[in-house]
């Protein structure tokens, strides 16, 4: 009986989905006996349409990655200052940019050292864009240099400046280690190639914690995490919100969306 009532519901999805909305309103609710009878039915339809199963699932995939960058997007519109105006925050790009991207990573994870040379293609690419770095050492209870390496990236930006911390945080990404690969050795010659050494200046951990707490109020749960918006004047329409990796052309297109 289980199995039947699983097989009436994705059968009824399914119907529903073809239905118009006055259609799906107005659809009668079904006897114990018809549901019995639909159950047997919707297994014989689907032994012979499994494809049937495929388009429910992509349906209501696509419907759930659709709220949840609708509702990432309406934080985003609720936090712009802390996304795009921290003075804590590492920044590069001219002041009278019109677009921002801004990226949550952590130097610890795989996957944003994938994006890294993306970034660097796009950066290349579009010059006239504000790229902001969210440092979000995620694996820090994991792997201690992942803390290590956020906090010298934003000692190197408070020392050096900009294009020194472009330098470090690429640098650090092109030694290719990651998940707990990454050394204390690593942080400290991708630091002096960005022309700093010893001690940090400060400790940075309340802008670290400052970080992680935007990125769960956007509705972020893992690194990386790229938002492409307007400086000003942003709205629903014209911000993307990437909750994980994305190509050079899926950024471009995004800046293009936000710049117009």
């Amino acid at each position: 009986m289980n199995l039947k009532k699983t097989l009436l519901a994705v059968v009824t999805t399914y119907t529903i989905f073809q239905l118009t909305p006055l259609q799906a309103a107005s659809a009668p609710a079904f006897t114990p006996e018809q549901e019995a009878q639909i159950g047997k039915i919707a297994a014989d339809y689907l032994v012979a349409h499994p494809e049937v199963l495929v388009q429910v699932s992509q349906k209501l995939q696509q419907q759930q990655q659709a709220r949840q960058q609708q509702a990432m997007i309406l934080s985003v519109m609720e936090n712009q200052d802390a996304l795009l105006r921290d003075a804590d925050t590492p920044v590069t790009g001219p002041d009278n940019a019109k677009v921002a991207v801004i990226e949550f990573s952590d130097y610890q994870c795989i996957y944003c050292s994938r994006l890294a040379p993306v970034m660097e293609q796009v950066m290349k690419a579009s010059p006239d864009v504000r790229y902001i770095f969210k440092e979000w050492p995620i694996f820090a209870s994991r792997w201690e240099n992942s803390e290590k390496a956020a906090q010298r990236g934003i000692d190197v930006w408070k020392q050096k400046g900009a294009a020194a911390y472009v330098v470090y945080h690429n640098s650090v990404y092109q030694t290719g280690h990651n998940e707990g690969q990454l050394t204390a050795e690593d942080i400290d010659a991708a630091a002096k190639k960005a022309g700093v050494t010893g001690k940090l200046a400060a400790d940075y951990t309340p802008q670290l914690e400052k970080n992680n707490q935007l990125a769960q109020t956007l509705g972020l749960t893992g690194t990386p995490g790229l938002i492409v918006m307007p400086v000003n004047n942003a709205t629903p329409k014209n911000i993307t919100v990437f909750p994980g990796a994305a190509t050079a052309e899926q950024i471009q297109a995004a800046i293009s969306k936000a710049s117009n």
